[in-house]
Parts: C-alpha cells; structure tokens; sequence
C-alpha cells in the first residue's frame, strides 16, 4: 500500500487560490477514480475536483472555508501500490508534471460545463429577501414557549369566564386531552391561584385528588413534563426574552459577495440617478402581445423591453456601455451590449449575462433571460454565462421598492435597476387619470461618466418606453 497525495490543481487564467467550500469525503472513506472529492471556488465558479484513483482517504488538507494556493496539498489517499507520495515531495510545484493528473481532471470538469455555482454577485439594490414565515418559530419547541404563553393568557380569562370556554391550545391540547366543555376542573383556591400565576389552563391538568380534584402535586406532574411551563414560570412573563447568539460563518459563494460588493464600493464613486416613467402604454402593448402571441412565443415581462431601450440608448452613448480598468487607467467601450441580469438564486446574487442583447427580438431576449436565470437558479450556468457583461440591469420584481441604489457591477460604469409599477392619479390636461407608473433607479461610475450624461441615458431609455412604438423602429 502506498499513498497518493493530491494537490489542489490549477483551474487557468492565472488563479494564485481558491477557497475549499465543501468537503464531499471524510477521513475512512473508500473512494474511486473519479468520485468527486471536494468543491473549490475561484472568483467566478464553483468547481468539482474529482479523484483519479482508487483509494481510501487518509488526511484531509484544509477545513471549509479555508483559502488554498494553488498547488498545496489537497487530500491524501491510501492507495494499492507505491502511490505517488515520495514523487509529489521531490517535484516543485510548478512542475506541471506533479499537478497533471487533478489540473486535468479539473480543467475537463470545467471544459464540460461542471461549475456548479458561479459568483458574479452584484445586484445593485441588493436586498435579501425576508422569509415570511421569519416571525414564526420553526422549532416546535419554540412553538410550545408561544402557545404556553398563551396559556397564562387564557387561563386569565377563564378565571374571570367560569364557563372556561375558551379555545384550547395547540400545544396544551397535544400534552393532555381536555375536559367536556361544561365541565369545571376541581381544585382549591390555593392550586387555581397557582396556576394562574403560572400560566397553567387546569381545563388540561390531570387530577388525582379524590372525584379527580387537582392537588399541588399534579401541577408539579404537569410542570416537570412541560419544559414550556417550566420556562414560562421562571421568567413569570407574557413574553419569553431572548439571549442566544449564533454565528454564521461568510464563507463561500457569500464571501464572495462580500468581496465583490465591497470591492466595488471601495474603489468606485458612486452616483445614483433616479427618474420616474409612466409605463401605461408599454403595459397595454405587453398584455395585448401577451394576449396574442404568448402560446407560441412566451410570455413577455417588462425585462425584455427595458433591455430593447438600454440597447437602443447606448447606441447614442456608448460610453456607458463600458468597462473601466482604474489600475490601467483605460475605459474601453463596447459596440456589443452584453448585458448583466442580476438575479437572486437559493446560493446567493448572480448576474448572468445575456450576451449580444443588441441581436435579439423581445421574444428571443425574453427566452434568454428565462434560460439564465434557470440556469443560474439550479447551479448549471457556465463560465461563460457568468463573465463578460459590459452593463447590468437589476430588478427586485414584486419587492422593487420605490427606490434602490444599486451597486455597479465593477468593473463596468453604470448599472440600471427597476423598481415596482404602480398604479397612481395622474393630473393630464386638467383631468386626473390613474397612469402606471414605475422608477428606474440607476448608478453610474462618477470617475468616467459625468452626471449630465447619465440623466441623458435614462432620460433617453424613457422616451422609448414612454412610446413603445419607437423601440421598433431602426
């Protein structure tokens, strides 16, 4: 037996490190020739590093999380035969002869498309979206604290209520069945005082005193079963005070994020423009194409019109559809629009990117950008979709909110995000009609676009989709 040491391989364009944001084997595990060992992040994908032979892993070479040079020790396994553990130690590690075999392995995973996550965070007007169930407990035990506080409530008001009609408690009724309505528990004043004090509803108490009276000891029974009670009679309160405190490691895709937002914040100035359109035409022209074309074609959003009136406008200025390089001190700008769709997925933001959107219908662009966000959604987007977008549009949906302040996507110079549409009265010519109304809220690198020309694009995109017509018309 001998052991076969593998390094963490190089993926290509250059990548010093990556982080190691899952392990997919422990210590003890049989493995076989490409069984997937572990995912490693660079700055853009997730990425599978599979084994070339068959082994038994020995040590692992990091903890998830832990950023990696290329060529360290990854894993060590025990394999049949000499291994290759005294070879690795004498070869350099930019030998590539001594990092062949898992460099290619991880290089065909990424040729085939196996990225499982991509990072490209950066959404503008950010904001992660509250769960609703977030003001629910979700551990049951929590759940019975809620409904034991509850109870103290409840066994108030029966005291003042005689009848003791009142509905029963999920959680006390789960612990112990109730009396027929009708029925008053019996007990002295000493243990109906008791219980109040302590929250206890006796409708549910089992009694043990004669003709089943509740005694004192059976409320010490019921408080021993019930941890709730317990909890509830210690702190004596309506409302169970909290002190946990849990930490939440930024690791992987989020660290990214992380990097990505403050990157951008760090070294751009930014500038926030925001201007008001009314989108009564544009919604009456999508429902009637919806209406008439949507069984063959699709279904139109308000997305695929937006990126008709950015390819448009940037035509008349094409220096917002642009990367900025701040170290070279070059703006290069781009007679394609390749256009950055931030969206939000279960592992974080990504931006996917709709690329030559100056080539495509509404139809085509909107069955593009439902492809990317799918893609992007279940972890199958490639390299390629994630890189390479010279300008971003962001979008909350429902949640858009009035106004946003998006972050630009560095290193380009302007991003566009959409707030919700609203319905709203309007004065036109004397007369108040209700109009659908919607903010762009936008930002734009200060450092190479000035302010006047930013208000110009947005002002421009407007008109288009202020009159739809025009966004048909070269």
């Amino acid at each position: 037996m001998g052991i076969h040491i593998i390094r963490m391989p190089d993926i290509g364009e250059g990548i010093a490190e990556v982080e190691l944001v899952e392990w997919h084997v422990q210590p003890g595990d049989a493995v076989v020739e490409d069984q997937v060992l572990a995912d490693v992040m660079t700055d853009k994908a997730t990425v599978q590093v599979p084994s070339p032979v068959h082994g038994r892993v020995v040590a692992l070479g990091g903890a998830v999380g832990e950023v990696m040079a290329v060529g360290s020790e990854l894993i060590r396994l025990e394999v049949e035969g000499e291994g290759n553990e005294h070879t690795v130690k004498t070869r350099s590690r930019s030998d590539p002869a001594g990092q062949a075999g898992a460099a290619h392995a991880a290089q065909s995973a990424v040729a085939q498309g196996q990225a499982t996550q991509a990072v490209q965070a950066e959404p503008v007007a950010h904001v992660a979206p509250a769960s609703s169930d977030s003001t629910y407990p979700a551990d049951p035990a929590d759940q019975g604290i809620v409904a034991g506080q509850s109870a103290a409530k409840q066994a108030s008001m029966a005291a003042a209520a005689p009848t003791g009609r009142m509905a029963p408690s999920p959680y006390l009724a789960s612990h112990a069945p109730a009396r027929p309505e009708g029925q008053r528990p019996l007990a002295s004043p000493a243990v109906r005082r008791r219980a109040w004090d302590q929250g206890i509803t006796l409708q549910y108490v089992p009694g043990t005193g004669p003709a089943g009276r509740i005694t004192h000891g059976d409320l010490d029974a019921w408080l021993a079963r019930d941890r709730n009670a317990t909890s509830h009679r210690t702190t004596g309160a309506l409302y169970q005070s909290h002190t946990e405190e849990t930490e939440v490691p930024v690791i992987g895709l989020r660290r990214r994020i992380a990097q990505k937002m403050q990157e951008a914040k760090r070294r751009i100035p930014h500038f926030t423009y925001v201007e008001e359109i009314d989108v009564t035409e544009l919604e009456s022209l999508r429902t009637r194409l919806n209406g008439r074309y949507s069984a063959e074609r699709g279904k139109l959003t308000l997305l695929p019109f937006l990126a008709r009136a950015m390819v448009l406008a940037l035509r008349e200025f094409p220096q917002i559809n642009a990367r900025f390089d701040d170290e070279a001190g070059v703006v290069t700008q781009y007679g394609a629009v390749h256009l950055g769709v931030a969206a939000q997925t279960p592992a974080g933001l990504m931006v996917p990117v709709l690329h030559h959107a100056e080539t495509l219908d509404l139809w085509s662009c909107a069955a593009e950008i439902a492809r990317l966000a799918e893609a992007a959604r279940e972890g199958k987007a490639a390299r390629d979709e994630l890189t390479g977008s010279t300008i971003t549009i962001t979008s909350l949906g429902p949640l858009g909110g009035i106004v946003s302040t998006p972050v630009i996507n560095h290193p380009e110079v302007a991003i566009v995000g959409v707030n919700r549409v609203v319905e709203r009265p309007v004065f036109q010519e004397g007369r108040v009609v209700a109009r659908k109304l919607m903010n762009l809220s936008s930002s734009f690198d200060h450092r190479v676009v000035d302010g006047m020309h930013a208000a110009e694009f947005i002002q421009c995109i407007r008109r288009y989709l202020e009159c739809p017509a025009l966004l048909f018309v070269e």
